[in-house]
């Protein structure tokens, strides 16, 4: 019988590339991931991953299991929350603030299904600038904020606000799935030898960090495209027009498809973690448990 936490770690492992970065993103030790995929690999006599030295792929099978397993999950995630939230008999106005690039990753399913199960519950979802969020939560026009830590990223301490992890964000580079001479990895030196995409506005912190390994470096690129807009950027750099760094959460499919190539820049990185911001007490509370599980599977999914 198949175990969903193996089948879990097995669909992270893929969507991460690695056993480690499967083990950060569970928080599990790497040998714990590791042993639960040869399990897995034991219950169902065939080998599901090629382990190369620098990035771990699927076999045919593991191919055919990862598409079934991403489907048990979310159905098994869709049962539980469905469970939850038809028992929690919400009711009122929940207004959440959070950036663009997680709209339709992240909250979408989440609204749809909550508001299915709890025809009294109205939520309105704001999608800002984390500093104008910050600022409408402060006068009392937002109720929950999901954003980076608000201290490292904005130079603010919610102080009426409780805090709960949410997630780790990555930057990635990525280039079109069209070009298949596009190199997988590259030093930072040769980050302008394709034309530059830029996303601006969500996250100020990693356009500070990359200007600055960019002049260490002595590279100067300029972009040619620049938006806030998350789909417009992937629509460009789908099309060929250059390369740029997005948030994973948001290019991870696409990535999986073949439709956008993820380059790795030797000397640079960037992550960030998310948090869910919520009122202390008050009548929202259960709602806002609620929204913070749901948004938990979701993740996990």
């Amino acid at each position: 019988m198949l175990n969903l936490y193996q089948l879990q770690s097995f669909v992270t492992v893929i969507s991460e590339g690695s056993m480690t970065g499967a083990a950060d993103k569970l928080f599990l030790t790497q040998p714990a991931i590791s042993q639960q995929i040869r399990n897995l690999e034991e219950d169902l006599g065939v080998d599901l991953l090629v382990r190369g030295v620098r990035q771990i792929r699927p076999t045919l099978q593991g191919e055919v299991l990862f598409d079934y397993a991403k489907k048990i999950l979310q159905m098994a995630q869709q049962a539980e929350t469905a469970i939850k939230t038809m028992g929690a008999e919400l009711k009122g106005n929940l207004r959440v603030g959070t950036l663009n690039s997680l709209g339709v990753q992240l909250m979408s399913p989440i609204v749809g299904r909550l508001l299915k199960y709890n025809p009294d519950l109205n939520i309105k979802v704001d999608y800002s600038k984390g500093e104008d969020l910050i600022k409408d939560f402060k006068k009392g026009l937002l109720d929950v904020l999901i954003l980076p830590d608000t201290q490292s990223e904005y130079d603010t301490v919610l102080v009426e606000a409780e805090k709960k992890f949410l997630f780790k964000e990555e930057m990635w580079l990525v280039g079109t799935g069209k070009d298949t001479e596009m190199p997988k990895q590259i030093s930072l030196p040769q980050y302008a030898n394709y034309p530059v995409i830029l996303f601006t506005g969500e996250y100020p912190n990693f356009n500070q960090a990359l200007d600055r390994a960019l002049s260490q470096a002595t590279v100067e690129a300029k972009p040619t495209f620049e938006s806030t807009n998350v789909g417009t950027l992937k629509r460009v750099i789908e099309s060929g027009l250059g390369w740029g760094f997005l948030p994973a959460t948001s290019i991870k499919k696409q990535v999986r498809m073949g439709r956008l190539n993820h380059v790795l820049i030797k000397e640079f990185s960037y992550s960030v973690e998310f948090f869910y911001y919520y009122r202390k007490g008050g009548d929202l509370a259960k709602m806002s448990e609620v929204l913070y599980q749901a948004l938990m599977q979701q993740e996990r999914s």
